[in-house]
């Protein structure tokens, strides 16, 4: 008895965890598709989840949207910190993740209009990208890497240049999403102080594979 009693919590909260995640999933390509003022049974349609179980996760669609969006930066951005982690160089480090984000717009369409749907209003969150954007910059700053005067007119300028790369690269289909990034981020890092020289070298270091979990998946 206590085993059963020990393990049908567990199953609830696993039960309930699928069905968030489902939810989740759902909002996230419904964002993709342009779809923001749909009714919630078409979202717990997608999802494969019944209406009650809407209102015992979120109080309303637009909750459930900023949820999405918010889970997938923090999706992407805990796995540029793990794909970063071993990397002294604070420059390093930013380019790094700013090419990798640069290649995500392909390897993972339907992330990357969620993240441009909502991009510049994200920018301010403490949740995601950017707050990880202004701790590279910041420390790279620190460091004596970049010199600038204004960590926060930097982050402005690196937020427009990291979604007007993303929305081109939907625009233009046919341009190469590697080269397109690498060649942003080298930009960037000479306008925060780099030589020409060591901005392109730095730039043309080897990338790690950016293996992402599909929007909505559990652990």
């Amino acid at each position: 008895m206590t085993a059963s009693n020990g393990s049908e919590p567990n199953r609830l909260e696993r039960r309930k965890a699928r069905t968030r995640a489902a939810l989740v999933g759902a909002a996230q390509s419904l964002l993709a598709e342009g779809k923001i003022a749909v009714p919630i049974l078409e979202i717990t349609q997608a999802a494969d989840v019944g209406m009650g179980s809407f209102y015992n996760h979120f109080q309303s669609r637009e909750e459930l949207f900023q949820a999405a969006v918010e889970e997938a930066l923090d999706r992407h951005g805990a796995l540029l910190d793990q794909l970063c982690k071993d990397i002294e160089d604070p420059a390093q480090v930013f380019a790094q993740s700013f090419r990798l984000t640069g290649r995500l717009h392909r390897l993972h369409p339907t992330l990357s209009k969620v993240l441009l749907s909502d991009g510049f209003r994200m920018a301010s969150s403490d949740r995601g990208l950017a707050p990880r954007a202004r701790r590279d910059i910041e420390a790279a700053a620190e460091a004596g890497r970049f010199d600038i005067r204004d960590p926060e007119l930097s982050m402005t300028i690196v937020t427009g240049a990291a979604l007007c790369l993303g929305q081109l690269l939907h625009d233009h289909p046919e341009r190469d999403d590697a080269e397109a990034a690498d060649q942003v981020a080298e930009d960037l890092l000479r306008l925060f102080g780099l030589s020409p020289e060591e901005a392109r070298e730095i730039c043309r270091r080897p990338l790690p594979p950016l293996d992402l979990p599909r929007a909505g998946s559990t652990p």
